[in-house]
């Protein structure tokens, strides 16, 4: 096991304090570098940064930011979804430990897109049917993990199937 013991911290993003959702993180007694490559080619989505020691992961709405000392989780409803979130991120580094010898590790670098990359190859009408203001909005929620891509009816459209092929590559 890697990780045996954490403690850990929730708080409302300092970039946002009206926010209605929260982040959480562990700090970790142990540090845990040496996993990140077992789990950038276990995990698909990832963003990885060797140099910064960092890994970052989309998991069913919530960003994750594995860093050599710290886990940490964003779009958190409550106290009690952060703690699940946290112990079964605590899992998935002590599982993939574990199984390392059967896991060719990864070191490739991947990089999140930008919301100027997202955004040019969004429709641009910003007709608003997506519920944002603007395709602007729109591309830097993507980004982040605050919206789906199916919530732009315009990209299923015929002229845009390229564009959504292509998005559908980088927002994984």
């Amino acid at each position: 096991m890697l990780i045996d013991d954490y403690t850990f911290e929730i708080f409302t993003p300092p970039c946002d304090p009206t926010a209605v959702r929260f982040s959480a993180k562990a700090h970790l007694a142990a540090d845990i570098a040496q996993v990140l490559p077992y789990l950038n080619a276990a995990l698909e989505g990832t963003a990885f940064h060797p140099a910064a020691h960092a890994l970052l992961w989309d998991k069913g709405g919530h960003k994750v930011a594995f860093k050599a000392r710290e886990i940490g989780v964003s779009n958190v409803e409550d106290r009690d979804e952060a703690l699940q979130e946290l112990a079964e991120l605590v899992e998935l580094v002590n599982r993939t430990w574990e199984k390392r010898d059967k896991i060719i590790p990864s070191m490739a670098v991947r990089e999140r897109p930008t919301p100027m990359k997202v955004y040019q190859l969004l429709p641009k009408s910003n007709c608003g049917v997506c519920g944002e203001t603007s395709c602007w909005t729109f591309a830097a929620k993507l980004v982040s993990g605050q919206v789906q891509l199916a919530a732009c009816p315009s990209l299923l459209e015929d002229v845009h199937c390229d564009n959504l092929a292509a998005l559908q590559e980088m927002v994984v």
